[in-house]
């Protein structure tokens, strides 16, 4: 029993240094988030990161906007960051927006996404849609393709020119009606919906999201480890991007 206590204490030792340096990292980093102002009013910060940049933090804003910053709060750099790694360049600063990306998509419930899957799913990717959009309508052509790929869409609404618009009416229709699922097919074959779009839907918080994640028009295609795929992609590509054979 004697013997074995040296070896506990250094466990313990371990742990607690282990405890003491992550408390510490994450006290530094609400430090920095405190100091963080411009012109005397406090930035809006979401996130302080530590980067493989000595001595710099990559700061996320609650827009999603990201820079980073030093330890005082005094230098900025605004702009990606790359690593000069042995298998070419690599942008750091990219993987982090794709990280955060798939976080925010994780977060949001099924039931607010119209699901498109077949019988066997091995992937799931996220769209961002509007059933104005031609491109959009193209993709939705190839639903039973991907679908019998194993690929599960979740649709998400971007009404591309604003919640005004004819976009915006018709996604909220879509997520009012009774069967979400076949108002979408009947929108993208520009069918006119009859039913109201005044309930609780969740497309105007998508549409800010969108905004928030970087999706600049639509389709907008969001692959599981988060990179976004702008525009009308067609089936086969996109299950070469998943790694899926047929």
């Amino acid at each position: 029993m004697t013997s074995s206590l040296p070896a506990l204490l250094r466990r313990l030792l371990a742990a607690s240094l282990v405890v003491v340096s992550a408390s510490a990292l994450a006290s530094s980093h609400q430090q920095l988030a405190e100091r963080l102002t411009v012109n005397g009013e406090p930035m809006p910060v979401e996130e302080v990161r530590e980067t493989p940049l000595p001595g710099f933090f990559e700061v996320r804003l609650e827009n999603g906007e990201t820079f980073y910053s030093d330890a005082t709060g005094e230098y900025f750099l605004v702009g990606d960051i790359y690593q000069n790694a042995d298998s070419g360049l690599v942008n750091i600063t990219e993987q982090g927006r794709n990280e955060a990306r798939a976080e925010r998509l994780a977060s949001i419930a099924e039931q607010d996404k119209v699901v498109f899957r077949g019988a066997e799913s091995r992937v799931v990717i996220n769209v961002f849609t509007d059933p104005t959009c031609p491109y959009c309508r193209r993709l939705h052509e190839e639903i039973p393709q991907l679908n019998a790929m194993g690929i599960e869409v979740h649709y998400l609404a971007f009404p591309r020119s604003g919640m005004n618009a004819e976009g915006g009416r018709i996604l909220e229709q879509v997520w009012c009606a009774d069967s979400p699922t076949e108002a979408m097919n009947a929108a993208k074959r520009e069918t006119r919906l009859a039913n109201g779009h005044d309930c609780d839907n969740p497309v105007e918080d998508q549409y800010h999201l969108g905004m928030d994640v970087g999706v600049q028009g639509t389709p907008a295609i969001i692959l599981p480890d988060g990179r976004m795929v702008p525009g009308y992609v067609p089936a086969e590509r996109l299950a070469e991007m998943l790694d899926i054979n047929e």
